[in-house]
């Protein structure tokens, strides 16, 4: 979507260098579009994807962090393994501060697209869990909810001096990682009964919202968490 807004963007995979390549195609090929593969666990993982991006295009005016994982088994507190909290934190909060640590000093070294403009955007995903807990995922719940913190932090320290930094806290989405659950007849079912509009996000629905944050539309917003959850946290 960004791509179709005339952005160059470029993106990281794990191991899907096949589909990364295609998709790094479709969006118009090296000139306006890369696939970098980057493992995200840890700060300094996160400041190399960064400076890969910026050795790629250059400049760096948006950091959409959106990478994450959900171990999809319950995992009670009592007998959750010490290795999935450690791994969770990892790639959804240590690999985080890398990200935004080396995102904030690129985009102060650099001046607006435009005069009036800001000087650049951060958006992080939460979740609909970061706002209200999700049981037997204490992990997870915890990572975006500390993203939450984040984005107000960083909103403090950074919007005076011209970085935007707001939050989309999505619900339920059509992806692999939660395919497994809303495909489960049972599961399923229980988590349509929880969104009051009946269904679950497709990622364009998430898209779009992430879109119009990073943009002048969005300039007086700062600091923001924007709920794309179909109403659930109204019911949660």
């Amino acid at each position: 979507m960004f791509s179709e807004a005339g952005s160059r963007v470029a993106f990281s995979y794990r191991n899907a260098l096949e589909q990364a390549e295609a998709l790094a195609a479709e969006c118009g090929g090296p000139d306006m579009c890369v696939a970098l593969k980057q493992e995200l666990s840890t700060p300094a993982e996160g400041r190399a994807l960064v400076g890969a991006a910026v050795g790629a295009f250059g400049r760096l005016d948006v950091l959409v962090v959106n990478h994450g994982i959900w171990p999809a088994y319950d995992a009670p507190i009592a007998q959750m393994a010490e290795a999935q909290w450690r791994r969770t934190l990892a790639v959804n909060l240590d690999s985080v501060f890398g990200l935004v640590q080396a995102t904030v000093a690129q985009m102060e070294r650099q001046s607006p697209l435009a005069p009036g403009q800001a000087t650049g955007h951060i958006v992080l995903i939460s979740s609909t869990a970061g706002q209200r807990g999700e049981a037997n995922h204490a992990d997870y719940a915890v990572t975006k909810g500390a993203l939450i913190s984040l984005t107000k932090s960083l909103s403090s320290e950074l919007a005076a001096r011209g970085i935007r930094v707001n939050c989309v806290a999505p619900g339920w989405v059509a992806t692999e990682m939660s395919a497994a659950a809303v495909g489960d007849p049972v599961m399923g079912a229980a988590i349509r009964a929880g969104i009051p509009v009946g269904r679950v996000a497709s990622p364009r629905e998430i898209a779009g919202p992430v879109l119009f944050l990073c943009t002048p539309l969005a300039g007086f917003i700062s600091g923001e968490v924007l709920n794309v959850n179909g109403g659930a946290v109204l019911v949660g």
